[in-house]
Formats: C-alpha cells, sequence, structure tokens
C-alpha cells in the first residue's frame, strides 16, 4: 500500500498572501452588524434615509411600491415586477434588503411566502419621507453666531484637519498636531504599526493604498474603523452612527446647537472635531459647523463627488510620454504622494518635476501600490490641459501600458494553497489518485517519474475520502 499517499507524507506549501485595502460602502458595513443593532438604528428616520438612499435601484423600487402595504406580498408576485432578463438581479437585491433586515419573510395563508418590510424600518422612513417624528438633537434653535465662519473658512479647516492625519502617515515635516486618538485609529486599522526597532509607527502596505484613494473614500474608511472602537471607549456605537447620519445631511455653512447632547456624544463631537469633520471654536461653545468632509459621508463614492470633492485639489499633474510628470503644486503632501512612485528630480515654488522609472515603480509595488491605483491617482489629479486634447485620455498610453507591464513582471508567479502526495507503492495507485484529482480540477502538479502530486488543500478532504474507499476496495 502506499501509506494513503497521507499520513507524514503530506504538506502544506506555503501560502503567500497580499493584505490588500478592504473598503467597505455602508451596506458591507451594516451587513456586518447584529440585527439587535440594525433594529435600533432603523429607530431613527435618518439612518432608514440614508440606507434607502444607498440602496441598488431596483430594491429601491421595491420598498417604495410595498411601503404602505399593510399584508405580505407574494415573493412571486414581486419577482414579477422585473423581467425575467434581469432575474440575477432580483435574487441579489433581495438578499441585500433581507441582509440589511429591510424585509422579512412572512407566511401567506396558503402556504406561500411572502415579503412585508420591518415595522422599525416602515414607520421611520414614511417619518422621513413625508416629515413628522422627533426633532434632531443638534435641531435646537441658535440666536446669530457673532463669530460666524463662512464656507471658505470651514473647508480651509477640514483640509488642514485632514492633511495633518496624511503628513503623519507618509512622514512628512508637517505633522504636528495630529491628535492621539488619531494615531489609535491609524494603528487599529493596519494603515501604520510600530516599528520593531524603535516602536515608532510606520505606513504599512494597507496604508499606501489608503494614501492613493480620494478624499471621501479614505475619511469613510476612517471612520469605519473609528466606529469599530467606540464601545472600547464606553461610547453607544448606535448613538455615533445615529449622529454621524444626520451630519450627513447637515447644511455646510451652517451651525448647529449641542444643547441635549449626552456626554458620549459630546466626547464623539471632539473627536470628530479632531478629524476635521466639524468645527467648534471652544469645547464649550454650544455650537458647531459640520464641514464638507461630513457632507453625505455615507454615500457611494460616484455619487455627489462633485460636492465632496469640491474643496480638493483641482488637477495639477501633467504627464509625458517620455515618462516625465510635472506637479504644478507647492503642497509637501502632495509632493510626497508623487514621491510613492516617481523618482523627484527638481522641487521649484510652485513646481515638481519627477520621473517615472521601473524602479520607482518596482518599489511603490513592494510597498503595496498597485498599477491601477497608480494610473487612478494621475488620471485623477491630471491637469485640465491633458484632458483637452483629442484622444480625451488624461494619460499617454505608452506610459499606462508601461506600468501595468513593470507590475505584471512581479505576477509571473502565482500561488496555491495544496497538500503533497507522495510515497505511492505502485504507479497504478498514483494514475487512479491523479486521474481523480484531474476531474475534479483540483490537481495543480504532478510528477510521473517521483509519482509525486500537489492538490489543492480545499479538495484535500474529498479527495483524502475518495482515496480511502479506493484502498478499501482493493
Amino acid at each position: 500500500m502506499a501509506d494513503n499517499g497521507l499520513g507524514s507524507s503530506s504538506q502544506d506549501s506555503t501560502l503567500i498572501k497580499q493584505n490588500n485595502l478592504e473598503c467597505k460602502n455602508l451596506y458591507d458595513y451594516l451587513k456586518t452588524r447584529q440585527p439587535n443593532i440594525l433594529e435600533k438604528l432603523y429607530n431613527h428616520p435618518t439612518i432608514c434615509l440614508a440606507v434607502y438612499r444607498e440602496l441598488p435601484e431596483l430594491a429601491r423600487h421595491y420598498v417604495i411600491r410595498i411601503l404602505f402595504v399593510e399584508q405580505p406580498v407574494p415573493q412571486a408576485v414581486v419577482a414579477s415586477w422585473g423581467s425575467q432578463a434581469f432575474s440575477k438581479e432580483h435574487i441579489f437585491v433581495s438578499k441585500v434588503l433581507s441582509e440589511l433586515s429591510v424585509w422579512q419573510e412572512a407566511a401567506i395563508p396558503g402556504g406561500l411566502l411572502g415579503w412585508i418590510l420591518s415595522p422599525t424600518f416602515k414607520r421611520n422612513l414614511k417619518v422621513a419621507l413625508l416629515g413628522g417624528g422627533k426633532a434632531w438633537s443638534m435641531s435646537s434653535a441658535l440666536e446669530a453666531d457673532s463669530k460666524a465662519r463662512d464656507v471658505t473658512f470651514l473647508d480651509a479647516y477640514s483640509l488642514e484637519r485632514w492633511e495633518c492625519v496624511l503628513h503623519y502617515m507618509v512622514g512628512s515635516q508637517q505633522q504636528e498636531g495630529i491628535s492621539a486618538d488619531a494615531v489609535r485609529i491609524l494603528l487599529h486599522a493596519g494603515l501604520m504599526k510600530r516599528d520593531e526597532e524603535d516602536g515608532s509607527p510606520v505606513i504599512t502596505r494597507q496604508g499606501f493604498q489608503f494614501l492613493l484613494l480620494d478624499r471621501q473614500a479614505q475619511v469613510w474608511h476612517f471612520l469605519l474603523q473609528y466606529l469599530d472602537t467606540v464601545e472600547e471607549r464606553g461610547l453607544d456605537l448606535v448613538e455615533c452612527l445615529t449622529f454621524l447620519f444626520q451630519l450627513s445631511f447637515s447644511t455646510l455653512g451652517k451651525d448647529y446647537s449641542t444643547e441635549g447632547m449626552s456626554p458620549g456624544l459630546l466626547v464623539f463631537l471632539q473627536h470628530l472635531r479632531e478629524f476635521g469633520l466639524v468645527y467648534q471654536r471652544k469645547r464649550k461653545a454650544g455650537r458647531f459647523y459640520p464641514t464638507r468632509l461630513a457632507l453625505n459621508i455615507t454615500s457611494s463614492q460616484n455619487k455627489n463627488a462633485s460636492d465632496i470633492e469640491e474643496d480638493a485639489p483641482k488637477g495639477y499633474i501633467v504627464v509625458e510620454t517620455n515618462y516625465r510628470v510635472y506637479a504644478y503644486t507647492d503642497s509637501n503632501l502632495q509632493v510626497a504622494l508623487i514621491g510613492l512612485f516617481t523618482e523627484l528630480m527638481y522641487r521649484f515654488p510652485n513646481l515638481v518635476v519627477g520621473v517615472i522609472t521601473r524602479d520607482s515603480v518596482r518599489q511603490a509595488l513592494r510597498g503595496g501600490i498597485t498599477a491601477d491605483q497608480i494610473i487612478g491617482y494621475l488620471k485623477q489629479h491630471a491637469h485640465t490641459q491633458m484632458l483637452q486634447v483629442e484622444t480625451k485620455q488624461p494619460l499617454p498610453p505608452t506610459v499606462v501600458d508601461q506600468i501595468k507591464l513593470w507590475e505584471l513582471e512581479r505576477n509571473r508567479l502565482t500561488y496555491n494553497e495544496g497538500v503533497l502526495y507522495s510515497q505511492f507503492l505502485s504507479q497504478a495507485d498514483f494514475n487512479v489518485l491523479k486521474e481523480y484529482a484531474q476531474s475534479n480540477g483540483s490537481l495543480i502538479w504532478c510528477n510521473k517519474e517521483k509519482r509525486t502530486l500537489v492538490i489543492n488543500k480545499s479538495a484535500h478532504d474529498d479527495v483524502k475520502k475518495f482515496w480511502k474507499r479506493y484502498s478499501k476496495g482493493n
């Protein structure tokens, strides 16, 4: 016998995993919450409205059609509202609505199953759409602010506070003023880690990827990581989320009252102040101004992008076919970001010149940045002159293709986790197991002369059972 092809002769191959930054949207975040948490959240009309706004179009259609129906609607009837050609979309949105506890299954007389909206969600979505309900905690009337802040000031303030976090990540000299809370969030999120030698925070692979995201995605990801820690801080997750959703519907340039806020919510407000999402002149000022970073914070990245990014730097990068990069900026942060994937050559008061080289791109790839992220960043910040060419391509195709080719150089090998089968006592045993593994697509590699197989680890149990049945039969 062949020692079952297993036992001491089996070994796992080393799997090299690359930890990429996982950016969740509102749906991805809420579906991981417990049903009782969602039930508490849906007690607030603002959250119901935000969730409804972010649902797929077909899901919003279903919700509106059954919003005023007081009895379950047969599932077959709901499915008939769309064309059969879109049955996959129907299955997907049904899953989304169920995972978010927006609707639930209910039995109908006759044994059929139907859908009915969650009572709490239905009641508060009606309030959000039709009006009524209790006033928001931050809607108290205020006297005119003698030191009112305009939109320009708020944009400058939020930009300064947020870039302070980014400066800290890239190791810039302009990193004074970052709060201890912000540093803890960066470490908790895995965007930075403690250096093994001196213990100082250093940027990680995910941190490099974070830097190349647009600002709205950065803020949302950062806040999700903060929300993971609120209970450790003694704060109420539902209360903090509710306030965050209310902020997303606020008006830029308008001041709001802190009257009626709980002590925990006031602490949360101070943290948002440190991150640049709200401006408050003093801790006990009694009023605050939401900044542009807080507006529509829960909306998808492709929605209202112009509102969110209005205060962001406009296009300032020119890329030439000779791989030269010209960045018309005096921002140390932007220079540091460009330096992640270029070799900087000259720096003038309002211009930085660099060149994209194989070594600079490979250095970025080793840091965890992908070719698509480099190209996306260059496109996102392309100078307006680059957008006026006839081809409407902001980047030279030769540069785009070469960056992708440099990435492919590092991806010549693929890694699969497997189990080694060896020490077969006969060629017949080897051939039987090899043919079985080939038939179910689990064979990774084999060597006929040495009677050695490598089987996909996920199929190991199945192959092992087959081998035991085969051994007993012989």
